[in-house]
């Protein structure tokens, strides 16, 4: 008679329930998140934070679909009365009576928390310095060491243990006694710790904004809204960007990153100012034969006249003869697009590494940097 022998076993999938579950769910919040990018990028209490202020966000609630019964009346009977043909609408809250109070219940949202740095990585992941190339580079001594040398002297403490051994069974070996013993002097070997040195393509990103007094409330804060995040772009993803801080109204100047952002609007507005005054800085600090140039600006696109207008199409060619690309940014608020007489005016340049972009909305903020800053390569006769 044969032997039946019953087995069991915990299974132990019924514990990891929770945290897989737990996953799932971070990764449908992740992805509500990415979704909603282009408005939640544009609030204003991320821009106006330190930028380690975590922030609420209301997403939508990520229950598993489900029949949900309405248990305040007598039938719960799950068909309906026959009439109804496909691409029909059920379930419309109020269907067929006016404006009265609907019966359908609505959706549930809750607000989750995340911080400015987890919705930068969420911005970032896909952008990069557009036209980067492997220039002159920078040799940066780093704040951290590496044991990757090999010494006959130094501190005990740093001894290395393992080719102590293997000198001294190759010094045994080979007088006939392969094996550990009487270790001295010669067999002893010590780890060299030696500072982290990488090197680094130099790149720069020239930032101009406009600050004259046609620039309303709308115009300076998306202006300060894309530079928000294009410099916490920089500073997460590279670490030798230097940034170039300009204003202007009638007349350029370099700031520092405070007053870039603080500084308020008066006076008119002459644009070949920032250009000129770009030229001169790159001249000046940066050897385009050295570093990888990246100029950008904002304006509302008013500006002093057509010859001005003339002169900007000028500098901004001479300007992509030195860059890698040129990136200027048009905000129009109220959704009109028709075009400033200064972007009509750079409909004559023809490189493809000036970008422009018309900016009507807030929530065109995160189109914009994803356009300035893709990695999509240029075509060579036109990166030459």
């Amino acid at each position: 008679m044969p032997w039946t022998v019953s087995l069991s076993r915990q299974d132990w999938s019924l514990h990891r329930k929770g945290p897989i579950d737990q996953a799932r769910h971070n990764e449908k919040v992740k992805e509500a998140i990415k979704g909603n990018l282009p408005s939640i990028i544009s609030e204003e209490a991320i821009i106006t934070s330190d930028g380690k202020k975590v922030v609420k966000i209301p997403i939508r609630s990520l229950d598993l679909p489900h029949f949900r019964y309405d248990f305040g009346r007598n039938k719960h009977i799950g068909q309906g009365e026959g009439d109804s043909q496909a691409g029909d609408k059920v379930g419309q809250a109020g269907s067929g009576q006016g404006k009265q109070a609907g019966n359908v219940p609505g959706l549930d949202y809750y607000e989750a928390d995340i911080t400015v740095d987890e919705i930068a990585s969420l911005i970032f992941e896909d952008l990069g310095l557009p036209n980067l190339q492997q220039k002159q580079s920078e040799t940066i001594e780093g704040e951290t060491f590496r044991f990757n040398e090999i010494a006959r002297k130094g501190l005990m403490s740093n001894l290395d243990k393992r080719r102590t051994i293997l000198q001294n069974l190759r010094r045994n070996a080979m007088h006939g006694h392969p094996q550990f013993a009487n270790v001295n002097e010669d067999d002893l070997r010590f780890k060299i710790w030696v500072p982290d040195v990488r090197r680094e393509t130099n790149a720069v990103v020239i930032a101009m904004r406009d600050v004259s007094g046609s620039m309303g409330e709308f115009e300076k804060y998306i202006s300060r809204s894309f530079y928000f995040w294009m410099v916490k772009f920089l500073r997460t993803k590279y670490n030798n960007v230097r940034i170039v801080f300009i204003t202007h109204h009638t007349e350029a100047k370099e700031v520092d990153e405070e007053t870039f952002f603080k500084l308020g609007e008066s006076g008119g507005t002459k644009v070949s100012s920032a250009y000129q005054l770009a030229l001169d800085i790159i001249k000046e600090r940066f050897d385009p034969n050295a570093w990888n140039i990246y100029p950008f600006h904002f304006s509302d696109g008013d500006n002093w006249g057509d010859v001005d207008n003339r002169r900007c199409v000028d500098l901004v060619n001479r300007l992509l003869e030195a860059s890698n690309v040129f990136g200027y940014g048009e905000i129009r608020e109220g959704g009109v697009r028709s075009s400033s007489t200064l972007m009509n005016a750079f409909q004559a340049i023809k490189s493809p590494r000036f970008i422009p972009v018309i900016i009507t909305e807030k929530k065109d903020v995160h189109p914009a940097l994803k356009k300035f800053f893709s990695t999509q390569p240029i075509p060579a006769e036109a990166a030459s």
